[in-house]
């Protein structure tokens, strides 16, 4: 809240909070009157009941409401006062009244001290112990990134990775293995999780046979069913990650946005609470917004009078803080009234605190989409910057306000401040991600999730995988229909479809393509490379590929160690991609059917 008022008040230092609470203190139709006995005076200030020396009145209508005031010198609204205090923190205390009454006359400080945040985002990968997944695992620790890693077998998993990877222990096929504490920080996903295939007869320890491909053996499904992994598995690990990642549209925070909507308990918090008599509150216009739509409107009006001049609307604090760590800011779509106010987000319980602060400004008569970005909040007390507050912490959100002051801080002032009338519809507030947005999501797929019934192929010339699609459970099918989980998410995601997978060492020249057509061999030290590259990419951000090397699957690929190959540049590749294309046009009126 802005701090302005009794500045001619003088404090000793010899006063204490216990001769406050000895003063004559009474309630007689809300008048109370603080004093005391000590010399050359040290405060003597009444407060009247609202409606004493006040003639205030609202006339509240939907859009095109007016409001008139008439305002001259005023005593302090205390049944207004009370009521704030009550919204915000409950029935007040006679105590807690008065503590609070001597911090807003000594100017105390917030005593709770807020810790600094890890700003780090975690790189969480799925599938960590497979062919595809230990590789990024090292290549990301190489980088020096952070990684943290989803595990069935924690044993196997720290022999593979090291003893000292960051690891969570659940079971994609199991939603209640994967505890939402687990994935807290988590910012990005590369998910190389797959339903296990392996030969009839058996393996070696090291899966020699599987390592080949399944060109090279008799296949069959071992262990969990592809409609476990391959789509409930992705439902559960989608759900999982969906609040730490972030969604490419952002998060309605509050508002009216198409088919959905959430509504916040605000409340005033004006001048009142400093002795004057600016008085403001937000509603709900249920035609008030653009076409008719919904919105919300900060209302009220603004007086200097009592040395007040700001206005506010806030929450009540959060049950559950909001955590918006994955996005970049907030955006606010209002329709301006060419006036300029502020937003303030608080990270603390306290009723008064810290509150990280952005100034606005609107155009008269227009709706517009304003973003303001967590980089660029003030930490604000009493209208002064705090110089010394921590970080602002994205992920322990507990309050949102609205102001409009005659101040924004340091004593600045603000320049479009007008005593009087104002209005602001508010129909949506959200969390944004930055242009432009990079994948947050990558997942390793197959090349062939299309073709099992696609009309005229001719299956003799395809994959084993094609060929045995039914036989193994219908594998490419719950591929695809895994893959469709991550499209209709709404989180930003690249989805790479390797043909078949080798040991050979990265480094051959590629081929992309789209449309699901492609049959050829691939590195998996290749794949790792390219999933970690996507993650840095707008150009890979909401598409789909298959990918093989240049190399027949005839000819054996080595690399020289004293002359490897350039490092590439998979930007180059990436910015042939298209959006939409997946293989699945050419069936989309008949598609693949699904068991049930």
């Amino acid at each position: 809240m802005e701090c302005c008022f009794l500045s001619t008040v003088h404090i000793p230092p010899s006063f204490s909070r216990s001769r406050i609470l000895n003063s004559q203190v009474f309630s007689n139709r809300y008048q109370l009157v603080l004093s005391s006995s000590l010399s050359n005076p040290f405060l003597h200030h009444k407060i009247k009941p609202f409606g004493c020396e006040r003639n205030l009145s609202y006339h509240n209508r939907t859009k095109r409401g007016s409001i008139r005031a008439e305002a001259e010198k005023q005593g302090w609204d205390v049944g207004r006062f009370l009521k704030t205090l009550y919204f915000f923190n409950g029935p007040p205390s006679p105590a807690k009244l008065f503590e609070f009454l001597i911090e807003k006359l000594s100017g105390t400080s917030p005593s709770e001290p807020v810790k600094a945040m890890d700003t780090s985002g975690v790189i969480l990968v799925a599938g960590a112990t497979g062919g595809v997944g230990r590789r990024v695992v090292d290549l990301l620790h190489k980088k020096g990134l952070s990684v943290r890693v989803l595990v069935r077998n924690e044993e196997k998993a720290k022999r593979m990775l090291g003893p000292d990877v960051d690891l969570i222990v659940g079971d994609i096929t199991k939603a209640s293995t994967l505890l939402p504490e687990y994935f807290k920080g988590v910012r990005m996903v590369i998910n190389a999780v797959s339903v296990i295939v392996g030969p009839k007869e058996g393996d070696t320890p090291d899966r020699a046979k599987y390592s080949q491909g399944i060109k090279f053996f008799e296949p069959e499904i071992k262990g969990d069913s592809p409609e476990m992994v391959e789509f409930i598995g992705m439902k559960n690990l989608i759900n999982a990650v969906k609040e730490t990642v972030g969604l490419r549209n952002g998060k309605l925070i509050f508002g009216f946005d198409e088919n959905i909507s959430r509504e916040l308990p605000w409340g005033a918090l004006d001048d009142v609470v400093m002795g004057g008599v600016s008085e403001s509150t937000f509603l709900i216009d249920s035609n008030g917004g653009e076409n008719g739509t919904p919105t919300g409107i900060f209302r009220g009006i603004v007086s200097t009078t009592n040395n007040g001049g700001f206005t506010s609307v806030r929450t009540k604090n959060f049950s559950i803080p909001e955590d918006l760590s994955a996005y970049d800011g907030l955006e606010l779509r209002v329709k301006g009234d060419g006036l300029r106010y502020k937003l303030i987000i608080r990270t603390s319980r306290d009723w008064d605190t810290v509150g990280y602060t952005v100034g606005f400004d609107t155009v008269k008569d227009q709706w517009q989409s304003v973003r303001l970005p967590f980089s660029s909040l003030r930490p604000i007390f009493r209208a002064k910057t705090v110089a010394d507050a921590p970080p602002f912490n994205p992920s322990e959100i507990i309050s949102l306000q609205l102001m409009f002051s005659k101040f924004e801080y340091d004593g600045k002032l603000n320049p479009t401040f007008l005593e009087g009338p104002f209005q602001l519809p508010v129909s949506a507030i959200r969390a944004y991600l930055k242009e432009p947005v990079t994948p947050r999501f990558v997942h390793v797929g197959s090349a062939g999730v299309t073709r099992p019934d696609r009309p005229g192929l001719d299956l003799s010339k395809q994959p084993p995988a094609v060929r045995l699609n039914k036989e193994l459970d219908f594998i490419l099918t719950y591929k695809l229909k895994g893959e469709d989980l991550i499209r209709e998410s709404g989180i930003p995601y690249t989805i790479v479809r390797p043909c078949a997978l080798t040991e050979e060492p990265a480094g051959a020249d590629l081929i992309f393509e789209q449309g699901d057509n492609i049959t050829g061999k691939i590195s998996r030290d290749e794949v790792a490379r390219m999933c970690i590259a996507a993650l840095e990419s707008p150009y890979a951000c909401d598409k789909t590929f298959e990918v093989k090397s240049v190399i027949p699957f005839s000819e054996p690929y080595t690399v020289d160690p004293e002359n490897p190959p350039p490092e590439k540049d998979y930007n180059v590749y990436f910015q042939t991609l298209k959006d939409g294309i997946t293989g699945k046009e050419s069936f989309e009126q008949s598609a693949p059917p699904v068991p049930v």
